[in-house]
């Protein structure tokens, strides 16, 4: 019986047939596209100069600690900010400006401030992250059914019940799935952080391989980021059916 995961199979297996064709065809000069071969003993070289493992780690620190911190700072005020008015009123002209501004333009602001540790790359991933996120958890507290709201006060309950017992459950599948959004934007920004004033990293090594016209090293980079982001992206899924198995997203789609 054909099932939906085997049109998945077929298509990954169609790119990498074209792939192989613009290759080893002589399609494509090598210089513009590897092969899959050159790819593959790429890793194997990075592997071996200890660069591999070393330079995934410290991407996957700086995304790892940019994304949580924009998270635990994102998803409270988001939550506050979808209910108060007040709060609203007070911080979202700020945010909304802030958001409007492009990451890249932040980059010598946060060299300046920070220096080029793994502090500033952090920065550059919370501040590529936070901003969006917390408008989009603003947008799923405020979507929450008003009737749920004076159910729960004409029981009684009191604002940290309302928000415990209503707004929290009933935001918490948008709050996954913001989550898994804006986690592949962190693996976005990484790319942005590293290209400037650094020393190691998947981006910094992709940087450097331009330089030298190192295509096949470009694209281990690329490919290590892709897997890394998939992985990413199932682990979440995995994290939503367990938080929220209520959810219709959780439970997969038909």
């Amino acid at each position: 019986m054909f099932r939906v995961h085997h049109l998945t199979i077929l298509t990954t297996a169609i790119l990498f047939g074209i792939w192989c064709l613009l290759t080893y065809g002589g399609i494509v000069s090598p210089l513009f596209l590897p092969s899959p071969s050159a790819v593959v003993l790429e890793l194997v070289d990075l592997y071996r100069e200890g660069l591999l493992i070393k330079y995934t780690w410290d991407s996957v620190y700086r995304v790892t600690v940019g994304f949580l911190l924009a998270a635990v700072t994102a998803v409270p005020l988001g939550l506050v900010l979808g209910r108060s008015r007040i709060v609203e009123a007070i911080t979202q002209p700020f945010i909304e400006f802030v958001r409007y501004l492009p990451v890249v333009a932040l980059v010598p602001l946060t060299i300046l401030y920070l220096g080029i540790g793994d502090i500033q790359k952090v920065a550059v991933i919370f501040l590529g992250t936070f901003f969006q996120l917390v408008l989009m958890i603003a947008d799923v507290s405020a979507s929450v059914p008003r009737d749920f709201i004076r159910a729960s006060a004409t029981l009684g309950a009191n604002t940290y019940q309302v928000y415990r017992y209503v707004i929290i459950p009933c935001s918490l599948p948008g709050i996954m799935d913001n989550l898994r959004i804006t986690i592949g934007w962190a693996w976005t920004y990484l790319v942005v952080a590293e290209l400037v004033a650094a020393n190691s990293g998947l981006g910094f090594m992709i940087l450097r391989s331009q330089r030298f016209l190192q295509t096949d090293r470009i694209f281990a980079g690329l490919l290590i980021i892709g897997l890394l982001g998939v992985l990413t992206d199932w682990l979440f899924r995995k994290l939503t059916k367990l938080v929220v198995p209520w959810s219709e997203k959780a439970g997969g789609k038909s």
